[in-house]
């Protein structure tokens, strides 16, 4: 199936490694021009060596920390520079850490909203004109299946992610006629270092190990597996594509079927 994405542009957050990396090479893969960022220099640049060897788009990997002011947007003005426009956007950050209610400060919880929420916010704000100004249009947020059925212990991401979800959901209503859609993508266990840092929170909360929490999970997914970054990353690049022009407003999860939730 032709995706579409050939000579498109996507930008890509958080995409040295994980599900954002995966993404960016899938997209790279469907010939897509892949705007990277991250944190760290060294990981990046080796990430984004691996991904133009992927593709026969342009890479470029811009540094930049989503938990300050003002560095998404930074990220999607360079982006524009380069390319003349953003046509996919893919709102992605780390998780906030584990923990209940009491175990988290105030400054926690407002690290936690501006990693997770206010970033989105910030590189779709940037983004938007450009979209607008071309009639054609993908903000995408990889948030968490917990926005469906709540994750014991993670807190702060239960409740921020479920922020991004209802902002998403507005949004998606007052850019459609643009054409522009807005949907998230919700990963459940898929095997990341996010998720091993998720069983080492959980072993050390239990008493037990960090493997068997994994195979405890395992076991309550009908796939009767973790999933694979590339896995959820192909459901993002088709929700990217031409063909998914008419999803709209979605909350994807990408689980094994994991979730319980009839919608």
């Amino acid at each position: 199936m032709d995706l579409g994405l050939a000579g498109r542009t996507a930008v890509v957050a958080a995409s040295s490694k994980g599900l954002g990396g995966a993404v960016a090479e899938e997209f790279a893969e469907e010939g897509a021009n892949v705007v990277m960022c991250a944190r760290g220099a060294e990981e990046l640049a080796a990430a984004a060596e691996s991904v133009r060897a992927r593709g026969s788009g342009e890479v470029l990997a811009q540094v930049a920390d989503l938990s300050e002011l003002g560095a998404g947007e930074e990220v999607v003005r360079r982006a524009i520079e380069r390319f003349g426009t953003v046509d996919i956007l893919v709102n992605n950050a780390g998780g906030p850490p584990a923990g209940r209610f009491e175990d988290h400060t105030p400054e926690a919880w407002r690290a936690a909203v501006r990693l997770n929420l206010e970033s989105a916010l910030e590189m779709t704000r940037a983004a938007l004109p450009a979209m607008k100004e071309g009639r054609w249009g993908r903000v995408i947020n990889i948030t968490s299946v917990s926005v469906k059925e709540p994750v014991d212990n993670l807190i702060l991401s239960n409740s921020v992610r479920a922020a991004v979800t209802g902002w998403a959901k507005t949004l998606s209503n007052e850019v459609a006629a643009d054409g522009v859609t807005v949907n998230n993508v919700l990963p459940g266990f898929t095997r990341t270092q996010r998720m091993e840092q998720l069983a080492s929170a959980t072993a050390e909360r239990t008493g037990a190990t960090a493997s068997s929490v994994m195979e405890q999970w395992e076991k309550v997914i009908p796939a009767g597996r973790m999933g694979e970054p590339r896995e959820f990353a192909a459901v993002v690049a088709f929700v990217a594509s031409e063909r998914a022009s008419y999803l709209n407003g979605l909350s994807i999860a990408v689980d094994g079927g994991r979730t319980r939730a009839l919608y």
